[in-house]
């Protein structure tokens, strides 16, 4: 677990992650992208996300993935605003910009994309959990299937 000077365990602002991109399978526009917005997003752990759900602090635990993926599986306690309608409809979702967030994805690609989206929008403590949800199922920690994907 990293941690920072300043912000919870487990985060670490701006950890350079080009090698492991380079591993996946993504187009190189794609890895370029993510590779900047992962200069600028805090970026935490799995350990540290189930961490703060086991001691119940209070934040926004936000599944960026399809409508698809979200109906199949997801982390417990998780809340659905998929990456296509994201920016259009956090303002109404969450509309304290300084509320604590935390965003996944698949593999933390997307959801890295997602929070530097959001701190360009004025959201202030919105973190990528490093991963994603490949990471939260390997590790076996608790999930949730079916459903609505609204939800």
């Amino acid at each position: 677990m990293t941690f920072v000077k300043g912000g919870p365990p487990g985060v670490n602002p701006r950890r350079p992650r080009s090698a492991n991109l380079a591993e996946m399978k993504h187009s190189p526009g794609f890895l370029a992208l993510v590779t900047d917005a992962k200069t600028r997003v805090q970026e935490c752990d799995i350990a540290a996300v189930k961490a703060r759900l086991d001691r119940r602090e209070e934040f926004h635990f936000i599944d960026v993935r399809e409508d698809g993926e979200f109906a199949v599986d997801r982390a417990r306690g998780a809340r659905h605003i998929g990456r296509g309608v994201l920016e259009r409809d956090v303002e109404t979702l969450i509309p304290e910009h300084d509320a604590p967030i935390v965003l996944y994805c698949g593999g933390g690609f997307r959801s890295a994309l997602a929070a530097d989206n959001l701190q360009k929008m004025g959201y202030t403590n919105v973190i990528s959990m490093d991963g994603g949800m490949r990471a939260w199922r390997e590790a076996g920690y608790p999930v949730e299937s079916g459903g609505d994907p609204q939800g």
